[in-house]
């Protein structure tokens, strides 16, 4: 026996995640007033009962979520993006001062305070961007205020959960004025005779229509693609000035991925008919059709940036 060997510290998810929990102070306080305060929205969540019946502030989410038509069906996927970049983070997190840091309780006390103003005023949205700012008080409180501010991004991703109610409407229908312009000038430059009234594109010769609904707007593939270029930004790069470049792009992307896919219907509606075009504008595999020039602009750009820092530097 080797009396000079050295015990190997164990490597993988389950061993890190044991030693983060390990280094992790004030954990019962953290979570014991984590879980009332979800309870608190649980119980007393939710004053609008036409739509749910039920006091809960998650029953009322997972109803918005489902809808068939919602523009908020990415809900559900938002916590588990934060916790994986707080994953990503915990160094950074841990490596900070953890101490109880009480300023954090006035961040609490106007969490409070906006969800008295939602459940009075009947603004279930405004409860949830109250229950959210709480959780972050929370973490101040029991961490301290140098893992509140590390923990801005990821924690303000979750502003995503919170329904866009009326404000979808504002901001799907110049989406849709958009993209129809963009998808007719293009069409009629490739020689194909189409004609835009409104949200509608028609062929000259009436052999296809379709109608931009506030489903087709590209809503989905903003968000989507807006949160993979912030995620992206700010994994690669700590610049602000990149960071930000990253999170602008989101927009642009998302308008050309939208017009390419309905360059695509467009296309096939004029090679075969309107139910040509109608099977590619239904077929799963063409509504990813959006993502691939977002990505590629992404990974190109962040290469470049890649590729001029590295020259800056030598």
């Amino acid at each position: 026996m080797n009396g000079n060997a050295q015990t190997e510290t164990p490597s993988g998810f389950w061993p890190d995640a044991v030693a983060c929990w390990q280094r992790l102070p004030n954990k019962s306080f953290f979570f014991t007033l984590l879980l009332a305060w979800l309870a608190l929205f649980h119980f007393l969540g939710n004053s609008i009962l036409g739509y749910v019946h039920s006091p809960s502030l998650f029953a009322w989410l997972n109803y918005d979520y489902s809808l068939p038509e919602s523009d908020d069906a990415h809900g559900p996927l938002i916590p588990f993006v934060v916790v994986g970049l707080f994953w990503w983070k915990r160094k950074e997190l841990l490596a900070s001062p953890l101490q109880l840091w009480w300023p954090g309780l006035l961040i609490f006390a106007l969490a409070v305070l906006m969800h008295l103003a939602g459940f009075v005023t009947q603004h279930p949205q405004l409860s949830v961007v109250a229950m959210f700012t709480g959780i972050f008080g929370l973490m101040g409180m029991a961490w301290g205020r140098a893992w509140l501010v590390k923990s801005i991004f990821p924690f303000w991703l979750f502003i995503f959960c919170v329904p866009l109610a009326v404000l979808a409407t504002k901001i799907t229908l110049p989406l849709r004025f958009i993209v129809t312009w963009l998808v007719a000038g293009a069409a009629n430059l490739l020689t194909i005779h189409v004609v835009r009234e409104g949200t509608q594109l028609m062929s000259a010769d009436g052999s296809f229509q379709y109608d931009v609904v506030a489903a087709c707007s590209g809503m989905h593939s903003l968000v989507a693609i807006f949160l993979l270029a912030t995620v992206y930004g700010f994994v690669m790069f700590r610049s602000p000035g990149k960071r930000i470049l990253f999170m602008a792009l989101a927009l642009p992307l998302s308008i050309l991925g939208n017009f390419t896919r309905l360059m695509c219907v467009i296309l096939a509606a004029e090679l075969g008919g309107q139910s040509t075009g109608n099977y590619v504008h239904e077929n799963w595999l063409f509504s990813l059709v959006p993502y691939l020039p977002a990505i590629a602009v992404l990974v190109l750009v962040g290469r470049w940036l890649e590729n001029k820092s590295k020259a800056q530097t030598e």
